[in-house]
């Protein structure tokens, strides 16, 4: 977990008021009337092979850590947003406000800080919303201000980088929509952050209420206070999904599958090995852009016996997954994950 406090809910369902249920209904029908200025690409077949997981997380399935033991509930009729602080031209945002701006779809991995190395938290979805970076430059960001600190409904914070915002082509979003629907209540509706290359704990803020320009030096997210780290992108890793542990398969050849991810720089290589073997390069799947994981998969034939194996990825900029196993505090797990099965 990402520490003392972390409500940690992977998928299942949360039961709703009716009013944020029918709050849920108006928005995902109007989002279907909104002209997008920028659509995501199609994910083509190619981006996944018959062994991988689903390239979009269904909703219900996608991870979910937070701290809230109640979820935050507001309709978009209320919604309101300020950008305040260290700007030129302080913005004071409604819900409709959100959506006269240009609206553009992005696919997005996000991954969760706490996870392990291996670990269940990374999914993937198309985001809809109006990048962050364009509200800022409206806002007009003075020098200086170092710290997008951004405050959810129920008064939790995270502090963003702003040269991460700012940064060209990074795509952070104010996100209003996730794979063709509102948001989901449990992961932010009406409105959230999402900052592709950023683990969540100071990117991915749920239930905005309200963003301030700042220094780091003047004010500290909930977990930088709680001794993790103030910049903390996300690392290049892979996940070993088949053969799960300890399965039994039949003797011949053995098909091993996962994903890798290294936003947003993307991956290039994935390799495997079998008991400390030498390594082999994996076949890869179409990447579908930088900021979303990529499939994998490799064939081994160890012979029959009880046998290890173990993947490791390298991104885009050449950076390679680390054997040295680190705890995911203060910033990111890092380690080679592997599988232990039996072929008979």
């Amino acid at each position: 977990g990402v520490g003392a406090g972390a409500l940690v809910a992977a998928g299942g369902s949360v039961a709703l008021t009716p009013s944020i249920e029918a709050a849920r209904r108006r928005v995902t029908a109007r989002l279907a009337t909104v002209p997008l200025a920028e659509a995501a690409p199609p994910v083509p077949a190619t981006a996944a092979f018959p062994e991988s997981i689903p390239f979009v997380t269904p909703n219900p399935e996608f991870y979910r850590v937070d701290v809230a033991l109640t979820l935050p509930t507001q309709q978009e009729t209320e919604w309101v947003c300020r950008i305040g602080g260290m700007v030129d031209n302080p913005l004071s945002l409604s819900f409709d406000d959100l959506l006269a701006r240009p609206l553009v779809e992005r696919t997005i991995t996000m991954t969760c800080v706490s996870n392990e190395v291996g670990g269940p938290y990374t999914s993937t979805a198309r985001f809809v919303g109006v990048e962050l970076r364009d509200l800022l430059l409206e806002a007009g960001v003075q020098p200086g201000a170092d710290q997008v600190l951004s405050t959810s409904l129920d008064a939790w914070t995270a502090g963003t980088p702003t040269d991460v915002v700012m940064e060209p082509g990074r795509g952070a979003l104010l996100a209003v929509g996730m794979n063709g629907e509102a948001l989901p209540a449990e992961h932010g509706f009406p409105v959230r952050m999402v900052v592709p290359g950023l683990y969540g704990f100071l990117s991915a803020t749920k239930w905005l209420a309200d963003i301030e320009l700042t220094t780091f030096d003047a004010a500290q997210g909930y977990w930088l206070q709680r001794g993790w780290g103030k910049f903390a992108p996300v690392k290049t890793q892979c996940r070993i999904d088949t053969p799960r542990g300890f399965q039994r398969l039949a003797a011949g050849p053995v098909t091993v599958a996962g994903i890798a991810w290294s936003q947003p720089d993307g991956i290039s290589r994935v390799e495997v090995r079998v008991d400390g073997g030498a390594w082999q390069d994996a076949e890869l799947a179409t990447e579908v852009n930088g900021s979303t994981w990529r499939m994998w998969r490799a064939t081994v034939d160890p012979g029959p016996g009880s046998h290890t194996v173990t993947a490791r990825a390298t991104d885009a900029a050449g950076r390679t997954q680390p054997e040295e196993r680190v705890p995911p505090i203060p910033d990111g797990a890092t380690g080679w994950p592997s599988t232990i099965f039996t072929t008979a």
